[in-house]
């Protein structure tokens, strides 16, 4: 009798743990090797468990590698770029609007198996920057107003050099530098051209070794070291929007998934980004209390 009841009990627990397991599903969500990939990830791993999933974290990944593994079913759930998807994995070099370039995405991607769900607002996309303080003293607010300084000098005084740091890719590649200055007509000598490792192009600037510098536009270090992002009113640089991508047979299984994410989304632009990048960056906080600090005041924790 006793025998009989314990298993009764034994087969009942079973039952209900499977129950369980069933509900809380097991996601994976990756994300890339640089501060705000591991702040997105991070803060969608603490937003998904708080919703009841069972969550496994991997980041710190590089770029092709975080796609092959979600392409091969080892990520669920991952942070990427419009631009990244659309020139870097699909081999796009059509021109396009942000608009044209989600939908292009998102329509090749679909071919894969991956979803974009809603895009958010952070762009992080490439951008010139300058010392905000040099900046508003010549009145240079745009890429346009950058090159027409740069013409107005070179007229008035012939010696006069401007030092532009770029990094070695965008220094050669065919829709870097030298189609931007086509585009916005000024021309840089070759000694006006720093070439140099990305994250040396802001200390740089912070020190007031650089006229103008290519940067990254929610970059932490643009507001820790007070640069002045420029507008690219003649929008060179391709879109590159963060946006939450779902292989689709996980959004099969998981149907409230989807509209979770983009709840998340809505919550994200480039303003807020930039100022979770610096305190990790510059205030050297942790990326998970960082995290968690968004979500709680996102009202999503």
């Amino acid at each position: 009798m006793k025998s009989s009841y314990l298993a009764c009990a034994l087969a009942l627990a079973a039952t209900m743990f499977a129950a369980s397991a069933t509900q809380a599903a097991n996601l994976v969500v990756g994300g890339k090797n640089f501060t705000e990939q591991l702040l997105l990830s991070n803060m969608t791993a603490q937003y998904l468990r708080a919703k009841g999933y069972e969550v496994e974290l991997k980041n710190g990944l590089g770029t092709t590698l975080m796609r092959s593994a979600q392409e091969s079913g080892q990520l669920d759930i991952v942070w990427d770029y419009t631009g990244t998807s659309l020139i870097v994995y699909n081999h796009v070099e059509e021109k396009l609007d942000p608009e044209q370039t989600y939908q292009r995405v998102k329509e090749l991607d679909a071919q894969k198996g991956l979803t974009w769900l809603n895009e958010s607002a952070l762009n992080n996309t490439y951008a010139f920057a300058m010392p905000r303080k040099t900046a508003d003293e010549l009145g240079i607010n745009t890429l346009q107003d950058l090159a027409d300084k740069i013409n107005q000098d070179e007229q008035e005084d012939k010696k006069k050099r401007h030092l532009v740091g770029v990094d070695y890719e965008f220094a050669s590649r065919p829709d870097g530098l030298g189609p931007m200055q086509d585009l916005y007509g000024f021309s840089l000598q070759r000694s006006e051209v720093k070439q140099m490792d990305p994250g040396l192009v802001y200390t740089a600037l912070r020190n007031d070794q650089l006229f103008a510098g290519l940067t990254y536009s929610s970059d932490g270090r643009i507001k820790g070291f007070d640069l002045k992002l420029l507008e690219d009113d003649k929008s060179y640089f391709a879109a590159y929007k963060a946006t939450p991508v779902v292989r689709q047979d996980v959004l099969d299984k998981n149907p409230q998934l989807a509209e979770q994410l983009n709840a998340l989304a809505a919550q994200i632009d480039t303003e807020k980004m930039t100022e979770l990048n610096k305190r990790v960056d510059i205030d050297q906080e942790p990326v998970s209390k960082v995290a968690a600090d968004f979500l709680k005041q996102a009202g999503l924790l």
